[in-house]
């Protein structure tokens, strides 16, 4: 059972208990064994950051990686190939510490049948990477979507907040639960309260191969939400 908590990013407060020598990341992989990588999703970077950033974690960290707007948001999964291949050269630099790819999609984009497999054979022609993908419109919580999901080994992801109920469970292909907390009542920037906390550490303890990633970062609540988790499931048998 493998169990990954990390944040969006790994920035955190000054006032927390990390190492002063090293760099950010090099002090956050001090506390944590993964991170999720949002910048990739503005703009691309190259190979040999990717492999500096590899080589500066400890062997069991692994790295989740966000796919880049272009091909989710400007090109919404259409004609994407190339896209594709370079991102994947790129991110090919963590080696075997790249973690799951993340496929965030706009909340306009609706599931249409013949978009979305066409870009899901391009995606597994070209990759056989975990890959779990964050749907926002209502469309995608249905039977034939979830059902095209587990035939191409895709993870849904489970949010927080959730667009509808079902967004809220994992779905899509079972070998794989990501979950993605955005902050609540306020995205990026609430804290979670203590008790909803307890609740999702009893829920991760219960799962097989999991990440629960942390995306209120505006102001530092990511980072101690992450680490009161790891806490209560540490502690647990």
């Amino acid at each position: 059972m493998t169990i990954r908590i990390a944040t969006a990013g790994w920035g955190f407060p000054r006032d927390l208990d990390f190492p002063v020598e090293g760099s950010g990341l090099e002090r956050y992989a001090a506390r944590f064994d993964g991170v999720e990588i949002n910048s990739s999703f503005y703009r691309p970077h190259q190979r040999k950051t990717y492999e500096r950033w590899a080589a500066s974690t400890p062997a069991d960290f692994r790295f989740a990686v966000k796919v880049p707007q272009t091909i989710t948001h400007e090109r919404r999964l259409t004609a994407v190939d190339d896209l594709l291949a370079r991102f994947l050269d790129e991110t090919d630099g963590l080696g075997g510490k790249r973690g799951p790819l993340l496929v965030q999609l706009p909340p306009s984009l609706r599931f249409e049948v013949e978009r979305v497999a066409v870009f899901l054979e391009t995606w597994r022609g070209r990759t056989e990477a975990p890959t779990v993908l964050e749907p926002r419109h209502a469309s995608w919580f249905a039977d034939q979507p979830e059902r095209m999901l587990a035939d191409f080994r895709i993870a849904r992801v489970a949010a927080d907040p959730a667009v509808v109920p079902e967004a809220a469970e994992p779905g899509g292909w079972r070998g794989l639960t990501y979950r993605r907390w955005h902050g609540s009542p306020v995205i990026y920037e609430s804290a979670y309260p203590p008790q909803t906390l307890e609740r999702l550490a009893a829920r991760l303890a219960q799962e097989s191969e999991t990440w629960c990633v942390f995306d209120n970062t505006k102001f530092g609540a990511a980072t101690r939400d992450a680490l009161a988790v790891k806490a209560i499931v540490s502690s647990r048998p």
